[in-house]
């Protein structure tokens, strides 16, 4: 099992930034990779940002490329992830969720096996 705590969410205005943080305990030696995704109200959960769990390798959805950067701490042992948003919209607002998997498989698949409770992020106009 792991467990996921995503922190960093709040209140912004159009064209603000925000730095999410997703910071996962237990078997973490068996994460492959994590993700970022949001659900809007209304609104199906989208995929947002992925990397592997080494850190090499990230995908992004195009509706953020530009915009959104995942990254994992340097200090591997911090076991955390960050997601750094800038020139946010108001079509950012959503819960932002974080995921992580144990399987290997390519970032593209939006597949995962652990999520955390997610984190408010409010963009107004």
């Amino acid at each position: 099992q792991v467990q996921l705590v995503e922190s960093g969410g709040g209140l912004v205005q159009t064209g603000e930034s925000l730095r999410l943080s997703c910071a996962a305990s237990g078997r973490t030696s068996n994460i492959a990779a994590m993700g970022w995704f949001r659900q809007a109200p209304g609104k199906e959960r989208e995929f947002v940002a992925a990397i592997s769990w080494s850190g090499g390798s990230t995908y992004y959805a195009d509706s953020v490329k530009g915009r959104f950067t995942i990254s994992r701490d340097r200090d591997n042992a911090k076991n955390t992830v960050h997601l750094e948003m800038i020139s946010l919209k108001p079509e950012d607002t959503a819960v932002y969720y974080c995921g992580s998997r144990v399987f290997r498989a390519p970032l593209v698949n939006t597949r995962y096996d652990f999520w955390g409770q997610g984190t408010q992020v409010t963009v107004s106009s």
